[in-house]
């Protein structure tokens, strides 16, 4: 990940009133959450095979090992897939939409795939293939901080 990407506050791009994530009960994602709250993106890797896996389980996808962990993810990727979201589905973003949640290949951790939110103008033309770093959205009011990872084009 760019020095940029890491050290780079952004702007709230989803209006407030949303429930804030947590890691699951069983703790299987909260290093990645922790990671996120340090402006660092991780993701899970098996230590025998050395294969990426994402969302996180508790054994490797292909070698079936129980030794998986998680490792810092180069985070530039490529926009997989796109929607432009008009419809609110949850009454806090009646006021935030349109918004563009993207799927993003990370080719730097074996093509895994992650989602987040596309920052910029929600309206503007998405392009397969276009090239993004993640943006790390801080959320530290309330009982419970969180940082979301979400997504900003790189101009490349």
């Amino acid at each position: 990940m760019s020095d940029s990407a890491s050290s780079t506050r952004s702007p709230t791009l989803l209006p407030k009133g949303l429930p804030a994530p947590r890691p699951s009960i069983d703790g299987l994602d909260a290093p990645f959450w922790e990671a996120a709250r340090r402006h660092a993106l991780v993701a899970q890797r098996c230590r025998a095979c050395r294969t990426w896996q994402w969302g996180p389980e508790w054994l490797c996808h292909r070698c079936l090992s129980f030794d998986v962990g998680f490792e810092p993810v180069q985070g530039n990727g490529r926009i997989f897939s796109w929607e432009r979201v008009w419809h609110p589905v949850h009454p806090a973003l009646k006021t935030g939409l349109p918004y563009v949640p993207v799927i993003v290949e990370l080719p730097g951790a074996g093509g895994i795939r992650m989602l987040g939110n596309l920052a910029g103008d929600p309206e503007a033309k998405v392009e397969i293939g276009a090239e993004v770093e993640p943006l790390f959205e801080d959320h530290l009011e309330g009982e419970s901080p969180y940082t979301l990872v979400q997504w900003r084009r790189t101009g490349r």
